[in-house]
């Protein structure tokens, strides 16, 4: 069973668009007519391929599924499954809630996936891109164990704390950010629009201006003329930082050194990582998914390379036979007291527990060390650009003086 999306007109002659569960056009053409509404147009939402990749390259590119989305809908169906509603019934329910077309048409073909009986995490898998791979093997464990409301609400719990502790580290940065764009903005107007105007007085003096109004000039008339070739290089420079970081190895590599070990940026990122590795292998163990191939999963969750090699390298001791705590220890990245922490929860057999103890410390001196710094970002910028202002007004004002000062 296939899902098909169309238009079709009613007995008033009103336009309808939606979607529909059929075997074929035929089918789905004959199955509107039941409904008495006679279709215009009828085509397949999502081909079925033979696989994930080829079967997401179908969706437009334009349309996307949010973090967020996928948080409400969790939280959704677990919420429709603890209500003893059956797993098709619920899908039919969330398919009349959902707005966001592209994840309307991913329900509505897990929910023809589910009338064939296929399982939950084999048609999630169809979409890679959004439902990751952690979010599908917490399913699978769910599934295999009897506990997919369980495990739903742990998804939930865990998709809502992520998002929330993102948000509010974007918050505290909107208001250096903004800062910022608006100082540069003004600094830009007066280098292209001010500063000409009022330099042009110094043109019909024959004395030696001052170096530091030189160079002002040199910098306003380059500005003024060349504006577009900064601005194209700036996003040269950015579109070939990104290439270099995502799509090259030592790019990579480079850039996560960098994020560990940048001055206090560094031990901000350090602490959001062991916050995500720790809430993410918890939440993982919590529902029943194996201790290695839940570091598998996590290996891919951190987002950084020295981390993922340190937990590969943990996965394969404790293939071994070895304790998970001994290669963090060894790895110098993490912290002593995570690394003893997990020892200890290893040992008592609450390694699970302890985990979340370690996430919840961490997130909440992320969030605190970001606050610190935002706080300090603003007066940093607004110290910036007063020195950028300052040279400025200095390069100005220095040949007026000395022009006094020959008067005199």
């Amino acid at each position: 069973m296939s899902v098909f999306e169309y238009i079709a007109l009613d007995e008033k002659g009103r336009e309808k668009k939606g979607i529909v569960d059929a075997t074929g056009v035929s089918a789905a053409r004959q199955q509107l007519r039941d409904q008495g509404i006679y279709p215009v147009e009828i085509k397949q939402a999502l081909p079925k391929k033979e696989s994930a990749l080829a079967g997401i390259l179908e969706i437009n590119l334009r349309q996307k599924v949010s973090a967020k989305e996928i948080a409400v809908f969790t939280r959704q169906l677990s919420t429709l499954l603890g209500a003893g509603i059956p797993l098709v019934p619920s899908f039919t329910v969330l398919l009349g809630q959902t707005k966001n077309p592209l994840l309307k048409k991913i329900l509505a073909q897990i929910r023809a996936d589910l009338t064939e009986g296929k399982s939950l995490t084999a048609s999630m898998e169809n979409f890679p891109r959004v439902f990751e791979p952690f979010y599908v093997n917490m399913i699978k464990a769910g599934e295999a164990s009897g506990t997919i409301n369980l495990v739903l609400e742990r998804l939930a719990d865990f998709s809502e704390n992520q998002q929330a502790l993102l948000s509010n580290i974007r918050s505290l940065l909107i208001y250096p950010a903004v800062m910022f764009l608006v100082g540069t903005l003004v600094i830009f107007f007066m280098m292209t629009y001010v500063v000409p105007q009022i330099t042009e007085i110094f043109s019909d003096m024959r004395q030696t201006l001052p170096l530091i109004t030189i160079i002002l000039i040199a910098v306003s008339d380059f500005l003024k003329v060349f504006w577009w070739l900064v601005l194209f290089l700036l996003a040269a420079a950015i579109i070939a930082f990104k290439y270099l970081t995502a799509n090259t190895e030592e790019g990579r590599r480079w850039w996560d050194a960098v994020c560990l070990k940048a001055p206090v940026f560094g031990a901000v990122n350090l602490k959001i990582a062991i916050a995500r590795f720790s809430r993410t292998l918890a939440t993982l163990l919590q529902s029943g998914v194996p201790l290695l191939a839940a570091m598998d999963i996590v290996r891919n969750v951190v987002n950084n390379v020295f981390i993922g090699e340190t937990i590969t390298r943990a996965a394969k001791e404790v293939e071994e036979g070895q304790s998970l705590a001994g290669p963090l220890t060894q790895s110098g990245i993490f912290p002593p007291m995570v690394t003893e922490m997990i020892a200890v929860g290893e040992q008592s057999g609450s390694l699970e527990k302890m985990l979340n103890r370690v996430a919840t410390a961490y997130e909440a001196e992320a969030q605190a060390d970001t606050l610190a710094l935002t706080s300090l970002l603003g007066p940093l910028t607004v110290l910036g650009m007063g020195v950028v202002v300052l040279f400025i007004v200095v390069a100005i004002l220095l040949p007026i003086f000395e022009m006094n000062q020959l008067i005199k």
